[in-house]
């Protein structure tokens, strides 16, 4: 199964990656987690060069086509290979975040991120997406907390480029029957029983 998670920064995806991996394993799967954009070699370089705040001057238009070639080395080398060997391929982001962050919110017409989605993943889609949703104020709450810890290039966007983000994901999920939206609002351990039952439920029909 491919299982992808979204959200806006500092929703807290990444702790719920952990908790659906420590489950997993303890009944006896196989698993591999990736982050995006990374995952292999030529990914994480990529990724550097994404984040780096240096690289404040990168265009639009650079920024979704680094996406989109570390994410196409990503499926090609990792994602694809370990489906075929029955893995849990669990992603913290997938495409959804491009489409909301680059589309949505940067202001690329939809259309061409499809496009490109198209040639970087092609069939390679989730089964299903995990969406957890909280308010921007509660990111920035939840980012001034962080203290000193250094944020990445996209991390020190503002606010309303954030709402931007966040609007397109509640659009795509409205369109898309794989996403699944997770009040991110809930307790840790609220998000990740719900997360637990939707991945059941999922299996239950594949099983029937």
């Amino acid at each position: 199964m491919f299982i992808t998670f979204e959200g806006i920064d500092f929703c807290g995806k990444s702790t719920q990656v952990e908790l659906l991996k420590k489950y997993l394993e303890q009944n006896d799967h196989k698993i591999v987690i990736i982050r995006e954009p990374g995952g292999t070699e030529i990914s994480e370089k990529v990724r550097d060069i994404l984040l780096d705040k240096k690289n404040n001057m990168m265009f639009i238009e650079t920024e979704i086509l680094l996406f989109a070639a570390s994410r196409s080395q990503l499926v090609r080398e990792k994602i694809r290979p370990f489906l075929n060997e029955n893995y849990y391929v669990i992603s913290d982001r997938f495409h959804d975040s491009t489409t909301a962050y680059q589309g949505y919110g940067r202001g690329l017409p939809v259309e061409i991120v499809n496009n490109i989605h198209n040639l970087s993943i092609g069939e390679t889609i989730p089964d299903i997406t995990f969406f957890i949703d909280i308010p921007v104020e509660e990111a920035e709450r939840r980012k001034a907390a962080q203290g000193s810890r250094s944020l990445d290039r996209i991390e020190v966007s503002a606010n309303n480029f954030y709402e931007k983000v966040r609007r397109g994901y509640l659009e795509i999920a409205a369109r898309q029957k794989r996403f699944k939206v997770i009040n991110g609002m809930m307790s840790i351990e609220e998000i990740h029983k719900q997360i637990l039952n939707e991945i059941n439920l999922l299996h239950k029909k594949e099983l029937n």
